[in-house]
């Protein structure tokens, strides 16, 4: 997926300034998709120069102008179309796993140093995810599949979590 159909996807449920976006960005899908607001920027850019989002200016006295987003007909279309297509097939990287893969480099209290800094990003991460207020109205379609998205992090966190405890477990075997 490329952020643009993360900001069209957004773009869809109100419109939005480019600010906006990152803030919306960061405390809904950010688990899952996360934009540095350069990106945003570009991307939105972007998106105006193909129409498929227009830019309205919003004079503002007090503050900056406002450049707020709105998705066009053809963007909801490009989306509606992204939606409807077939999955593309994911090319993962994880750095995490690529540096446990050469960790036997290390000495074994290295490895387990690096296995316990994973375990506290990991608690950081869930911890975040579990202080999302989820609403009790889960009956609205997008609401749900929304929340979803934040029940698959949560998941995903804590079978990491199962994981390093368990290679940690195993690490012991190897310490002198």
């Amino acid at each position: 997926m490329s952020l643009r159909f993360a900001v069209l996807g957004l773009l869809s449920v109100r419109p939005m300034s480019g600010y906006e976006l990152k803030k919306v960005i960061d405390a809904s899908v950010g688990h899952f998709w996360a934009a540095d607001q350069s990106q945003i920027y570009r991307t939105l850019n972007g998106l105006v120069d193909g129409e498929l989002v227009s830019r309205t200016t919003v004079i503002q006295d007090d503050r900056p102008n406002l450049h707020l987003h709105r998705l066009t007909r053809a963007g909801s279309a490009a989306l509606d179309a992204w939606l409807d297509s077939p999955l593309e097939s994911e090319v993962k990287r994880e750095p995490f796993l690529a540096r446990v893969f050469f960790a036997d480099r290390l000495p074994v209290a290295r490895i387990v140093a690096l296995f316990e800094a994973r375990r506290r990003e990991i608690d950081e991460r869930l911890g975040s995810l579990e202080r999302i207020e989820v609403p009790d109205r889960r009956h609205d379609l997008a609401e749900m599949l929304r929340f979803a998205t934040l029940d698959n992090g949560i998941l995903h966190a804590r079978a990491e979590q199962q994981w390093i405890d368990a290679v940690l477990a195993r690490l012991k075997e190897y310490e002198p």
